[in-house]
This record gives structure tokens, sequence and C-alpha cells, in this order.
């Protein structure tokens, strides 16, 4: 009996939807023995007790139906379970087919797309405000916008000057000829524009003579040469000397020339500049074979983790310093870490002998100079070393001075409410960023010197979910085979075709360590959904870019993602893998780590570059931990698009993967072969590709 008015209970609600009783109906049932209503009509009685018969009788079934279950249940619980079991297990055995696209031929964008870069795209700028040039920062175009096209390269590309003479020069140059007494331009321009060139000559930051650009390695505040310039930097900060100094950032860059001359002397930099008025800042960085990429400091983080470079200069980099607060020194002291150095040359420095051509008055200069060293000393930053041009602070190598901070200081503490290495849209904030106290062998003086901390796994990897010293080991054991048969199957690694590289989905930097001593230079990857490592890499000695974001995903697939305004932390989520298919998770909100994408739950975003950046692009099971957000043509097209004419693919996928990357990849002008890897496993392919070089047909408007 008790068992029968449980389930009566429990089944209430079910009871009503059957029958159809309203809940006065539903208590006639409770209180049947009990009613009597003598003031009622002869019919209504009746009519409500010759409807309660056929609910009585159905309540008895569903009662005796539900003991009859729950039998069932108890009885059979043991075997039920052991049944599902057994049939997870031989799912193993299941062959998944490979997944499968159409082929698609993609049409050319035509010659007013060939230095597309669609989050700065200067056709756009009228939409965003100017405050701060704001305009210039990255803004995406929506999926309305998207293009499903070829981005061509200029007329006359060549494929560009190796290293290490393209840090010298690159291709350009006009010819004329005629066709029935008709003349003609032919132009042979890699770099297709020459602002720089006759705004900056004075300066020597380049010149053109012949068919190509020269960058003699001028500029503003060195126009004796930036190997002096460094030289001289070099007195007042020796620690760029014995290995102390590994990574840079130069704000604000021009055409890379100090990130160049860095590049003899053992120090990997990146160079920073937004697509402004120059044109082509980045654009003949990269030509040269320097790292750079598009950005500036203005509303946002940069896309760097904290504590990321060694050192950070500007060189009359026109950033307003003392403005805002200080907020863009607050940026700078995020990204450099305990120890690093910042240095400053130009405008107010030396003010006093060159105020004059300042367009300035030596008191404005002066007190710019005055407010610089008193923020930069409430940052806990100290004044290192200042000679002619070219003063250096030093961040504070310990916590003493942050101690001292009080809840009155300006700029105050930043709180924990926002992760440090949070990057990718993150709004620049008026408070300091604290080293945290956990970390013990962060500062510059405690990181081993260069190159002994390229093999040393340094204290952030246990940070890492899952990270510690033997995963660390474990890695580079498995890239040193890895990068070993990469070189059986692309000789071209290691000689002068290969100078620009991205590894587009890495863990802790394995595979740009293992080629350390060829002519090369990698930008690091770490994809979304990964374990956050950016800051191992660094620690390393090697470059990246990324950042973190947070995403609202009512449920989690290929749609219906929004961006949440909340940017409290959550645990990183981790999308499971069955049969090289992702798994689909229900989930309310979930903190998504990004770098370099941004990888939003409706696109994936392109990267801070411009057209034919690099010369190899390496991804290793990029397509297995994306697809469930990421189109496959939409990461190909963009690959090609950073991809130089005859550069070259290598993609460690799944075989599930491989058929449908090939099938796309040819749509694109690319050449691939499906090749084992080096354990000969046949779950796992790998695809070597090389881009095709073509000319658009589509003349510019």
């Amino acid at each position: 009996m008790f068992g029968c008015y449980f389930v009566s209970k429990c089944n209430i609600s079910v009871f009503r939807l059957i029958t159809g009783a309203s809940i006065g109906e539903t208590d006639l049932l409770g209180n049947i023995g009990k009613m009597k209503n003598k003031d009622a009509k002869p019919g209504s009685k009746r009519d409500k007790m010759s409807r309660a018969v056929p609910i009585v009788v159905m309540f008895i079934l569903v009662c005796g139906f539900s003991f009859y279950l729950g039998g069932i249940y108890y009885s059979g619980k043991n075997s039920f379970f052991s049944k599902v079991s057994i049939s997870t297990t031989s799912q193993k055995d299941i062959v998944v087919a490979p997944f499968r696209v159409k082929p698609i031929a993609f049409p050319d964008c035509g010659t007013d797309f060939q230095d597309y870069t669609p989050c700065t795209d200067p056709k756009r700028w009228r939409r965003y405000g100017n405050y701060r040039l704001s305009f210039m920062e990255r803004h995406c175009p929506p999926m309305s916008e998207r293009k499903e096209c070829l981005v061509p390269p200029p007329t006359g590309y060549k494929i560009p000057i190796r290293w290490p003479q393209s840090k010298d020069q690159c291709w350009y140059r006009v010819d004329r000829y005629f066709i029935d007494i008709i003349p003609i331009l032919y132009m042979l321009r890699n770099v297709p524009y020459d602002w720089i060139n006759n705004q900056k000559s004075n300066q020597h930051w380049l010149k053109k003579d012949g068919d190509r650009f020269l960058f003699p390695g001028g500029g503003t505040m060195f126009p004796n040469g930036v190997s002096k310039y460094v030289d001289l930097m070099e007195n007042l900060i020796p620690e760029m000397k014995d290995g102390t100094i590994r990574t840079a950032i130069d704000t604000g860059c021009g055409v890379a020339s100090w990130g160049g001359d860095l590049l003899d002397r053992g120090i990997l930099t990146i160079s920073l500049a937004p697509r402004d008025n120059h044109e082509a800042q980045v654009q003949f960085a990269l030509e040269r074979g320097i790292p750079a990429i598009l950005g500036i400091i203005s509303t946002q983080r940069l896309p760097f983790p904290s504590n990321s470079f060694d050192m950070a200069h500007c060189s009359r980099c026109l950033i307003p310093w003392t403005e805002f607060g200080g907020l863009y020194l607050l940026e700078i002291h995020r990204i450099v870490r305990p120890g690093g150095f910042w240095v400053l040359s130009g405008p107010p420095i030396n003010y006093q002998n060159r105020w004059r051509g300042w367009n300035t008055t030596v008191e404005e200069q002066k007190s710019d100079f005055d407010r610089l060293k008193k923020l930069l000393t409430s940052m806990c930053f100290k004044l290192y070393n200042m000679k002619d041009d070219i003063a250096v602070w030093q961040k504070s190598l310990d916590s003493s001075c942050y101690d001292k901070l009080t809840p009155s200081s300006y700029p105050p503490k930043c709180d924990d409410s926002r992760d440090p290495d949070s990057a990718w849209y993150i709004p620049l904030r008026p408070c300091i960023t604290i080293p945290s106290d956990n970390l013990k062998k962060l500062s510059l003086h405690t990181t081993p010197k260069w190159p002994g901390r390229l093999i040393v796994a340094s204290e952030r990897v246990s940070m890492v979910p899952g990270g510690n010293g033997n995963v660390f080991k474990h890695d580079q054991s498995q890239w040193k085979v890895r990068v070993k048969h990469y070189h059986k199957l692309l000789p071209a690694i290691g000689s002068d075709k290969i100078r620009n590289v991205m590894d587009m989905n890495t863990l802790f930097g394995g595979f740009a360590a293992e080629l350390i001593k060829s002519p090369l230079w990698v930008m690091n990857v770490v994809s979304s959904y990964a374990p956050n490592s950016l800051g191992v890499i660094y620690d390393r000695g090697l470059i990246d870019f990324g950042s973190t974001i947070r995403l609202f995903i009512p449920h989690f697939s290929n749609n219906d993602g929004e961006e949440a305004l909340d940017t409290s932390l959550n645990p990183p989520l981790t999308i499971m893998l069955a049969a090289g298919k992702p798994l689909v998770a229900s989930i309310s909100c979930v903190n998504v780590s990004l770098r370099s994408w941004r990888w939003n739950v409706a696109m994936c975003e392109p990267f801070s570059t411009y057209p034919r950046t690099y010369d190899l692009l390496h991804l290793d099971g990029l397509f297995t931990a994306e697809s469930h957000r990421c189109e496959m043509k939409f990461i190909l097209l963009e690959m090609d698009r950073i991809l130089r004419p005859s550069g070259y693919v290598i993609i460690r996928e799944s075989d599930y993967f491989i058929d449908s990357i090939s099938t796309i990849a040819k749509g694109i002008k690319w050449g691939c072969e499906k090749k084992g890897t080096e354990v000969g496993v046949e779950k796992e392919k790998l695809l070597i590709c090389q881009k095709k070089l073509w000319y658009s047909k589509m003349s510019q408007d």
C-alpha cells in the first residue's frame, strides 16, 4: 500500500496529463469516500461520479504498472548496466567513415584585396570611433561580410629575397614597355607602397635602388644607423650581451630595423605597429623576414600574457605615455616580466638638447619628463640608466615595492576579478597588475639565461592543467622525433626557402624549439580549448601571441554563441573526442582560452597580419580541436591568405579529416601529398602541401 501511495504521489502530474483532470478533480480522488453534498443537484453528483470511475480505474492501472516496472528494474539492474558497459566497449572496434566534403573552387577576390587585412581593414574604419584611435584596433567583419575567395598577390609579385639578404632589401620595380606605341607600366612589387620612402627618405628608413627597396638601418632616433644605436643601448643594459635578455617587443616599430638588428645579437623581437598612414610598416618587416604583427595600444590589452617580455622598446613611437593616467604604461608594466626593462628614446628624453626640433618649449618637455618619471615610479619602475637620447627603466624584481602601495595610491593594485594573462578584447584597466607571489622564479634574473632556458621547464608549466616537468620532457622528446621526420618529408625545412613560420596549434613550443638552429623564426599559437601555456613559451625564450575571452554558449555546437559581459574566471573546458568526432556538450557558461585566433562560436576571426606573411604553416590536430566551432573552409582560406606563394603547409591530423582537407586544398590552388607519421599509425596522417603562385585576372576598380 505504501508503494502504491508513493508512486501515485510521484506520478500525480502525469496522471493529470493523461486524464485531463483539473486540480479540483484530482482532489476528488483523495476524498472520494468523504464526498457528500446534500445541497447538490441530483444530476450534478451523478455526472461527477460517472467521470470519477474511469479515472480511478486508470489510476489503479498506472499504479500497478509502476510496481511492475520497478520490479523489473531492481531485479535486472546489474545486468542492465553490464549490457551498457559491453555495448560501450564494443564501440572501440567500430570503424568510422572519413569525413567527406564536396570539391569546391574558390573565386579570385580581385586585386582590390591584394593586401586585405579583414580585422584591420581601412575601408571599415569610418564605422568606429576616433577615441584613442580605437578604429585602428581589431574590428572583424560580421558573418554577412566574410569573404569566400582567394586573396591574390600584387601584379608582378616575385618570390621574396632569401634570408639573410632579405633583412636589407625587398623587391620593388616599375618597368615601362610599349604595345603599339602605347606605354604600359609593369609593376613588380611585393610591398605595393612607397609612402614611407617618400616621407621618411631623409631619415634613412629605406630607399629605392633599381628593382628593390634597401633598408640602410636608419630611423628617426638613430640617423647614424641602428647598429650604433643598439651598441649604445647595450652599454646601458649589460644584460643584453650575456643571454639574460632574450625576448623583446618594439611598439611603433617603423620598418622593424631595431628588431632586425637584435636578431643578430640573439634577442628575438616582436615588432608591433598599426595599419596606419604609413601603409605597410608591418608588411615591410615581414617581407624582410623579421617577426611582426599588426597592433596598437589603444583601448584594449595587447594580445600577450602577463610577464612575457624581457624588454620593451619605444623609439619616438608617438604613444602618449603620460596621458589617460598612464594607462598605456600600465599595459607595458603588465607584459614585461619582473626585472625586465623599458627603453624610451624620443620626447621627452634629452629634451634639453632636442626640444627645438619637437615644435614645443623646454618648459613643456621638462614637465612631460617629470610627469613620466613620477608615473613610472608609482608603477614600481626605477630609472636604471640614461645617456644621450636613451633612457632605461627597470621593473621591480620582487613584491617589496608593491607591498608599499596603499588604497589611496595611484594607480591602485588590480583586484583578482580578471586573469592577468587574458588579453583578447579585454579593456585596459587603470590599475597595476601585480606578479603572482606563487611564482618565485618569474623574474628576469631568476630565469635561466639563453640558450639554457629553452630546455628548462619553468614554474608556469605547473599552472597548465596536467603540466609538470615530466610532461614537458615528454613533449620535447616527442617533437625531436617528429621534426626529424619532417626534415625527410620536406627538405626545404632548414634551407633559405623557409624563413617565417607559424605553429598554429602548439603546447609548449616544442616544434619551434627543435627548429632553433635553422635560419627561421616561429610564431607560436596556442589553440582554443587547449591548456593556457602561453607563459611557458615566453619563459623558454620563444614568442607567441594570444589571450582569453569569455563566451556564453547555451548549447555547445557550431552556432548560437554570444559573448558574455561577465569577465570572471572559470576553468577552461576541454572537449573530449570519440572516434575523431567532437562530443556535443551542453553547458551554460564557460571560460574559453583562446590565443591568436579569437575563435567565436559563430565564426573564426582572422590573424592580425598581412597576406603573404609566412613561408610555412604547421598544424597539429587543429581541425580535430576546432571543427565543432569553425568551418574547415574558413580556416583553410585564412591559412591561404597569410601563406606566401610557393609556401608550405604541414598538417598533422586525424585520418577522419585528412581527405576533406585535401579536397578543399585543391580548391585553393594547393598541391598536397598524404604521408605517414613517424610512428606509422593509421589513425593519424600528415598532409604536405605547397601553395601555387598565381595572379589575379580581375583588375582594380
